[in-house]
């Protein structure tokens, strides 16, 4: 009676459940906490409001690509962001495009449900980065598209080993994701990687997806020899940027993302033409928030400080206490909202994860769930610290109380 697709296996998650069971009692510190409509940030709820309810909403303009005046409000943001520093702030791959570049969806995960379709046939092959976030898992299996990890070198500020990507290259590959930063790793891709890695996906006839929802997160990045704001080269392979406001204005209840077209220009009128019944078919991003994508957007001005701060306390916060604890280090985090901290392998990172949630009620996520186990040292064997992986966004005084009685249990069980 049900398709393949969704024959998922379900086991029950003893983590997860342990920590329900924590936070029905009462006295979860948790650290799991990505959702910034809990963490205590104020927005401009008045002008939001005013921006939902306009006269327009009752009037039904269906737009498969988006409401004009929607998708001008989205190449404004990257026209504004563009003339906020360049040269202080990572490469920026959408560039600043016309509003013809620009396809709006429900969100990032219908952006990439869209490109599935559009890129794979059932059985083909994309490729994602490693460590990396599990939910493209999901969604490519429901497109019946088969996922293959590259691996990202923590030895390089988790560069992508293109080598090793290169190799596992199939008849059937049709598209690479990267994630500028990544999640959880917090890194951006460098201008060289970026070339090439488009000379590569060229040369394979391969599309390139960026997802880069958190690019407006910078932690601890750094430009690399003074290039990073040079204008970038039109892409050689069609690629595809993804964004949203989930990120930006720390609204993911909204449902309204994008992704930005671009490349070679056959290729990427081949691309709109398709993709031009496919969203037609759908129609999926509401009305009320196409109208207020312009205010939605603006929004951002006044909640991404409030968020930026928050990062940059929790973080500073964090290596004070780690500080303490010499046995205990933390990956650089260039930009995003996670961390990593590497803890003594006495125990694997799942039992790290239970021992905490147990005797001191710390909820964190074992670094298996982004494939953080995968890593390999700098000699290429089994890497044998176990990582744990935690939110920066939980309010500071939760954040300090949580880090506090991690590290004092950890103390203890390696003394």
């Amino acid at each position: 009676m049900f398709s393949r697709r969704t024959g998922w296996e379900f086991h029950a998650d003893a983590l997860a459940e342990a920590a329900a069971r924590r936070r029905a009692m009462g006295g979860l510190l948790d650290l799991t906490e990505t959702n910034p409509t809990r963490c205590g940030f104020e927005y401009p709820q008045s002008a939001i409001r005013a921006a939902l309810a306009q006269p327009d909403i009752f009037l039904y303009q269906p737009e498969p690509q988006g409401l004009p005046a929607a998708r001008e409000a989205v190449a404004n943001y990257y026209q504004a962001r563009r003339q906020t520093g360049a040269a202080e702030r990572p490469l920026a791959f959408a560039g600043t495009p016309r509003s013809e570049a620009v396809w709006l969806t429900a969100g990032s995960s219908e952006s990439y449900a869209h490109l599935l379709r559009l890129l794979c046939d059932p059985g083909d092959c994309v490729h994602v980065p490693r460590p990396g976030y599990p939910l493209l898992e999901m969604l490519a299996g429901l497109q019946d598209v088969e996922l293959a990890p590259y691996p990202l070198s923590p030895w390089s500020n988790w560069e992508i080993d293109l080598p090793a990507f290169e190799a596992s290259l199939t008849p059937r590959s049709r598209a690479v994701v990267v994630i500028h930063p990544n999640n959880p790793t917090g890194s951006y891709l460098g201008r060289k990687e970026w070339l090439e890695l488009q000379t590569l996906a060229a040369r394979h006839e391969l599309a390139v997806i960026v997802d880069e929802v958190f690019y407006d997160y910078a932690l601890e990045w750094q430009s690399t020899a003074g290039i990073e704001s040079e204008p970038l080269p039109e892409p050689a392979a069609l690629t595809f940027v993804l964004n949203g406001i989930s990120k930006i204005t720390a609204l993911p209840q909204m449902k309204l993302g994008w992704f930005v077209l671009r490349g070679p220009q056959a290729l990427a009128q081949a691309a709109a033409r398709r993709l031009e019944p496919m969203l037609d078919s759908f129609l999926s991003v509401d009305t009320p928030v196409q109208l207020a994508a312009g205010e939605l957007l603006r929004a951002r001005l006044e909640v991404q400080p409030q968020i930026q701060a928050r990062l940059r306390t929790n973080l500073a916060l964090l290596d004070q206490a780690l500080a303490t604890c010499p046995a205990l280090r933390r990956w650089k985090v260039s930009g995003g909202w996670q961390a990593i901290v590497r803890v003594p392998g006495i125990f694997s990172d799942e039992e790290w994860a239970r021992k905490l949630l147990a005797e001191s009620g710390v909820h964190l996520h074992p670094g298996h769930f982004y494939g953080l186990d995968q890593m390999q040292d700098a000699a290429g064997a089994q890497m044998r610290a176990a990582c744990l992986v935690l939110s920066l966004l939980p309010p500071t005084q939760d954040f300090t109380r949580a880090v506090s009685a991690a590290i004092h249990l950890i103390r203890s069980q390696i003394k």
